[in-house]
């Protein structure tokens, strides 16, 4: 089974210096309920969340991941579970450009594509690319699982509920 990572700015609209996600425009009881399963399933998984009072406009960081893709596989994780924590639970502003530019050079991204993940416009085709493809299969939110082509799973979701969806798509085995 192949992976790849897209990516989709759910919020564009929301200023670079972040603003309070009350104004998100969820329900609080929605708001609390997300939050309260994003918790229970970061718990199982050993990640600790930081009450989050405040978003911010990913679209840096998107591009910064984007270009971090050519860097290789352990740069590009390692910058994404940076960029994860940094935000998920330090509560830090991802779309400042020195906190993406220290946890990119954390993550191994040579300073040159830091650089070159803002000011190259083939990263922002590959995100308006991206955009449009999700916007096609209906996606409004992530994270989104698609398999063979199809839209199976959108949102944070337990691990086991990924490898059952997985395990319905794939082929079955070949016998000898």
């Amino acid at each position: 089974m192949r992976v790849e990572r897209r990516f989709l700015e759910i919020h564009p609209e929301t200023p670079a210096e972040g603003r309070p996600v009350s104004e998100l425009g969820y329900p609080p009881e929605r708001w609390a309920r997300m939050m309260e399963n994003l918790e229970r399933m970061g718990k199982a998984e050993g990640i600790v969340f930081s009450e989050r009072t405040f978003t911010t406009n990913s679209h840096k960081a998107l591009l910064l991941a984007e270009a971090a893709k050519e860097e290789g596989p352990e740069v590009f994780e390692a910058l994404n579970e940076g960029l994860f924590r940094a935000y998920f639970t330090e509560g830090r502003n991802i779309g400042d450009p020195q906190v993406l530019g220290d946890v990119a050079q954390a993550a191994g991204v040579p300073s040159g594509r830091i650089g070159q993940a803002w000011t190259d416009a083939s990263y922002e085709e590959r995100l308006a690319r991206d955009h449009a493809a999700a916007a096609g299969l209906g996606i409004t939110g992530i994270p989104a699982f698609i398999v063979d082509g199809r839209w199976i799973i959108e949102g944070a979701v337990p691990v086991e509920m990924l490898r059952e969806a997985a395990k319905k798509m794939s082929p079955p085995a070949k016998r000898p």
